[in-house]
């Protein structure tokens, strides 16, 4: 295993990327790496700015010759996704990621690696820690908890930016520009639970899927893979009746923008009916195996005995909690008539927790359209009215509308078609990049985005491709330097 990742081209942003590994920095948790950038900044005379929500701004002057160009902003995020394998011990607060050199791609041991968005953000560094890189005068912003809320974005105000073009380095395919995303709006179903006492001549197990690759709730939504929650409560559906079986526990998945890698149910059961149990439990593996050989091809169910519980839910309240999780709708919604390929429409039903009081199902909506969303949020809220449940929806952010007349967005594509000569794709994301939310406050700034090659981001899978990142490190200087006069 080789895990000298400095050395790698471009040294200077795999070095800051080496840093940025060894501070933890998962969402609610950059306080650590923004005051060590914050100090970087001011040890090399910088001009730092940390904003009533804690984003960060700092500012370089023009490289000699170049004072007269507009003014770039170069925007990352602070904040990486913390998931991890099962059998992976990590504390994302206190343990650092360990990097390593797999060929082609650098990986992670067991977590995700955090190039989503560690490469803009040391990109970005990189930039401002050189003295041989020419540029017009040059902001960067690293905004705070993108991945948990966009909390920094949200919070950015107005006469805090002076740039009028901005470079978001939170895309994740060398070869495609953006030039808009998708909106979204996180919902909170939650069913009140209502207990009895578990039977005590019956014996409880826990049945558990895991194995699953997950993924971006966005980015991946289309590739069909297995929804841990959803998978769980196909089974309870199918055979929690025929079965006689009384839930104590259902969980699964940890963030509402990953897909949910793993989950389990713990239940009571008559003796008499363990058999067909575990006749069933091998029946549904072998069906799921099949179904998803090709996306999910490390698929596993186990089921284990434990300890008894002391109460189970209510038969009606199981059949409510049940009906619900297996009835809401998952993944693509509906594909963008417009865009050839881009999902238009999705919604990922991210996790589930039980607490005493209720079961809650965390959900994102992810929409291109506005009118999509609130679709989706009108098929929940029926679902949830027929369910007797409560939901809310929060944090809604508007996706980034396409401007086809952008100035920045030709200067992108003719600089890279100079470059590698061919044309790049010019896309929208179904994923919340926080070029949206930018807008409110900045309605003028022209804006684009662009990235290396990342897969399966949010996930503990999550690579990014060491040849891409030089291939954007090279377009992004070069971008830089023919940014016109103001």
């Amino acid at each position: 295993m080789t895990t000298a990742i400095h050395q790698l081209f471009p040294q200077p942003l795999w070095q800051w990327f080496e840093q940025i590994c060894a501070i933890p920095h998962p969402s609610k948790h950059e306080a650590a790496l923004s005051e060590f950038i914050q100090q970087w900044a001011q040890q090399r005379g910088l001009p730092v700015v940390v904003d009533h929500v804690g984003n960060l701004i700092i500012r370089k002057p023009a490289t000699a010759g170049m004072e007269d160009r507009k003014t770039v902003v170069i925007q990352a995020h602070l904040d990486m996704v913390p998931q991890k394998n099962a059998d992976k011990e990590h504390d994302f607060t206190t343990d650092p990621i360990q990097p390593w050199i797999d060929g082609e791609w650098v990986k992670a041991t067991g977590t995700t690696l955090g190039a989503d968005n560690g490469i803009g953000m040391s990109s970005a560094l990189a930039i401002l820690g050189s003295d041989d890189i020419r540029h017009g005068p040059l902001e960067v912003l690293l905004t705070i908890d993108e991945e948990a809320g966009m909390t920094g974005a949200f919070g950015l105000q107005a006469g805090m930016l002076d740039a009028e073009i901005l470079i978001n380095t939170d895309s994740e395919q060398e070869g495609e520009i953006y030039m808009g995303c998708a909106g979204g709006v996180d919902a909170e179903i939650s069913l009140a639970m209502q207990w009895q006492p578990a039977p005590a001549d019956q014996q409880a197990f826990t049945l558990s899927i895991a194995g699953l690759k997950g993924g971006h709730s966005g980015v991946n939504i289309h590739l069909g893979r297995g929804n841990a929650n959803k998978l769980i409560a196909r089974f309870l559906a199918g055979h929690a009746k025929e079965l006689g079986l009384s839930l104590s526990d259902i969980k699964g998945g940890s963030l509402r923008n990953a897909i949910p890698r793993e989950a389990q149910c713990s239940f009571t059961i008559a003796p008499a009916h363990i058999a067909l149990l575990e006749q069933r439990v091998a029946q549904y593996q072998a069906i799921l195996q099949a179904e998803l050989a090709v996306v999910e091809p490390a698929l596993t169910l186990s089921l284990q005995s434990t300890a008894a519980p002391a109460q189970v839910l209510q038969t009606a309240t199981q059949t409510k909690l049940i009906n619900l999780i297996n009835s809401c709708p998952n993944g693509v919604i509906r594909m963008s008539d417009e865009i050839t390929g881009v999902t238009e429409s999705s919604l990922n039903v991210g996790v589930i927790s039980t607490s005493q009081d209720k079961v809650t199902i965390l959900c994102l909506i992810r929409s291109l359209i506005d009118s999509g969303r609130e679709n989706i949020e009108s098929t929940l809220q029926s679902l949830s009215d027929l369910a007797g449940a409560q939901i809310a929806f929060s944090g809604c952010y508007p996706g980034w509308k396409p401007d086809t007349s952008s100035a920045v967005m030709a200067i992108v594509k003719d600089t890279y078609q100079s470059i590698y000569h061919k044309e790049p794709v010019i896309m929208v994301i179904h994923a919340g990049l926080e070029c949206g939310l930018f807008k409110k406050h900045y309605p003028e700034l022209d804006m684009v985005s662009i990235g290396p090659t990342i897969r399966y981001p949010h996930g503990p899978d999550e690579m990014v491709n060491i040849e891409t990142v030089g291939q954007y490190w090279t377009l992004l200087l070069a971008v830089l330097e023919r940014i016109p006069a103001k």
